[in-house]
């Protein structure tokens, strides 16, 4: 049961991380250009994530440190396949254009952002005082 409810907090992520990379690209890219725009909306998109993580964490109903966990690695997955796809199949994107956000060389933050997708749910908890649960659902 959690893992549909963290499934249904992860399309809330993708549908907000979405929402802000197209403003990213309307409004800050021309501004401040496109590298500079992606290394801005990298941290504004951890505090989103973050954010929603937050705020849904009691209502996922993670029982223990490691379904957190799990929450998070499936949300880094889900996130990958839905990045991938997009740039691949919607956008047209080359495989160098879309591994250029994960190459540190070139300042490629995404490979940090999905390793914290990976911790997001564990801090939240965290942070909010949820204590695990010992019984499913509550």
């Amino acid at each position: 049961m959690f893992l549909l409810r963290a499934f249904e907090v992860w399309l809330l992520i993708i549908f907000a991380e979405s929402v802000h990379g197209t403003l990213r690209q309307i409004f800050l890219a021309p501004l401040v250009g496109d590298f500079t725009a992606r290394r801005i909306a990298f941290f504004v998109g951890m505090f989103l994530i973050f954010g929603i993580a937050y705020f849904f964490i009691r209502w996922i109903c993670a029982e223990n440190a490691k379904q957190l966990f799990a929450v998070g690695l499936m949300w880094m997955v889900l996130t990958t396949l839905f990045e991938f796809g997009l740039g691949r199949f919607v956008l047209n994107y080359s495989s160098e254009r879309m591994f250029e956000d994960y190459d540190l060389s070139r300042g490629g933050l995404m490979g940090f952002g999905l390793l914290f997708m990976i911790f997001a749910p564990y801090f939240a908890e965290k942070l909010r005082g949820v204590k695990t649960r010992k019984t499913v659902g509550v």
